[in-house]
């Protein structure tokens, strides 16, 4: 594993100290400093899109042909897999996370990867009908300088979902992790410049910049030489991001926030039910963007399924994520932590009612992490904020429905558009609600579970635009079309 030298990052493809302010890393499972790095300032930003520019028309990258980039698209992705287990313990250290997801998210990382690559060698541009005296193309081209701006929660498998099709569409990369978690980002840059520098490309078609989002991610969105911006976090830095591209007329792809609605009919197999709901807040600690954070049950079943639920709640074990028996972890950060608890005693201000949980664990062992315990809340009203607001934490918010068009109106009645998960026996009743609800993505009788050969983006405040999917090359890319004139006759009307 590349050494994670103490304020090194990767400018124009080299590593060294950034010229912003440090940004202390710290382990949010007991509050001890892991590392410091300097975030890059502006003329960092500058000085690697000047320099991811140049790569980007050098001829040994420009001239490369599809299956020669997916070679290397093979090699990161193989890199990962060899450093599954140290990438996946610097982002436990980094974010908190367990051990089981950051193993899954890494190997997930090197996956895409390969999915791209395949993608990739398989790609075809197009004959398109001719409608007159000539041959008609559509062929694919490269963007240039794409700028890739990142969240802390799943840090290296967000990097690879928008390094790996941006790469395979010939671009330059300047990738902003968080400054929370730039840790893992930074090996991952690592490793791919290790395959490029194995391929003989220049390194700098890869910069990893952490810092400020309202100074780095500002520059590089702001940047005259960035041609695309892909970015995913908070709905309210997506418009921002999306004003910016507005204004230099380049396209964004937008993942943003969710609140998204998990639904249990009558009918659903409650032990199903039961595990899938909890898995779809409490994993991560709640800190996904599609998380279901609200829970619709039919009000027949509604006091028996609460009833049960938070039983099974109280009994989730808390721990570092470290320990093999740990299921929630804590939070990424104690700022962050501190604004989920702002949430519960805002909801108790709501008229909520705490079933389980509303408070940071006792004990000398979480102490100094930023933990907060698994929580369930019931009595509000579906217009609270506590209701309508993206937490992102270990946080349930419970309604009871009484038939079909009561609970769609109310599943629809926020501004996000992510995600939803449906448990039932009645297909049918799965098939008219995953219509009906406003969701990119729909889960039937299960719940966060991803492919990279699928689609996933969100509706309304969820965001703009796809990613993943056999297409997801494409979007990295732009579209060119050629005509070839067959006809020796002279246009007519110079006659």
């Amino acid at each position: 594993m590349p050494r994670i030298p103490a304020d090194e990052i990767l400018i124009a493809g080299r590593s060294r100290r950034g010229a912003g302010g440090p940004i202390r890393t710290v382990n949010p499972a007991d509050g001890t400093l892991i590392t410091t790095v300097h975030a890059a300032s502006p003329a960092d930003v500058d000085e690697a899109a000047r320099a991811a520019a140049d790569a980007a028309a050098t001829p040994a990258w420009r001239d490369l042909l599809p299956h020669q980039r997916a070679r290397l698209l093979y090699r990161i992705g193989d890199l990962i897999e060899e450093h599954a287990a140290e990438l996946s313990a610097l982002q436990t250290t980094d974010t908190g996370k367990t051990l089981t997801e950051t193993r899954a998210l890494a190997h997930s990382a090197a996956g895409t990867f390969r999915y791209t690559a395949a993608a990739l060698e398989t790609a075809e541009d197009s004959l398109t009908p001719a409608r007159g005296p000539y041959v008609t193309m559509s062929v694919y081209e490269p963007i240039g300088v794409v700028g890739a701006i990142n969240p802390w929660n799943s840090p290296i498998a967000s990097d690879a979902q928008k390094t790996a099709p941006a790469l395979a569409g010939g671009n330059a990369v300047l990738l902003k992790p968080a400054e929370w978690t730039p840790l893992v980002s930074l090996a991952f840059g690592r490793l791919v410049h290790q395959a490029l520098t194995e391929a003989a490309l220049p390194t700098a078609l890869l910069s990893v910049l952490p810092g400020e989002g309202s100074v780095v991610g500002d520059a590089i969105v702001s940047h005259p030489l960035v041609r695309r911006i892909g970015f995913t976090g908070g709905t309210a830095t997506g418009r921002t991001v999306a004003r910016a591209a507005a204004g230099k007329l380049v396209p964004a792809s937008l993942e943003l926030g969710g609140k998204s609605p998990t639904i249990v009919r009558q009918d659903a197999d409650v032990e199903q039910a039961l595990a899938g709901v909890m898995f779809g807040i409490f994993s991560s600690s709640g800190q996904s963007c599609i998380a279901g954070s609200r829970l619709f049950v039919q009000r027949s079943l509604y006091d028996s399924f609460l009833g049960e639920l938070v039983e099974r709640v109280r009994k989730l074990r808390l721990g570092p994520g470290t320990d093999p028996g740990t299921q929630v972890a804590p939070l990424v950060h104690h700022r962050h932590r501190d604004a989920v608890a702002a949430y519960v005693d805002l909801a108790r201000t709501e008229g909520g009612r705490v079933l389980c949980g509303g408070t940071v664990p006792e004990g000398p062992e979480y102490a100094a992490g930023a933990y907060y315990l698994p929580t369930v809340i019931d009595r509000l009203p579906h217009s609270a904020r506590t209701c309508q607001e993206e937490i992102f934490g270990p946080v349930l918010v419970a309604l009871p429905y009484d038939d079909e068009d009561d609970l769609v109106r109310q599943a629809n009645d926020s501004v996000y558009g992510l995600a939803c998960g449906i448990w039932t026996r009645d297909a049918r009743a799965a098939w008219r609600l995953a219509r009906r609800v406003e969701a990119g993505t729909v889960w039937i009788n299960t719940y966060k579970q991803f492919s990279i050969s699928t689609p996933f983006g969100g509706m309304k405040d969820s965001g703009l635009g796809t990613e993943k999917g056999r297409d997801l090359i494409r979007a990295y890319q732009r579209q060119k079309s050629l005509y070839w004139g067959t006809d020796a006759t002279p246009l007519p009307w110079a006659n």
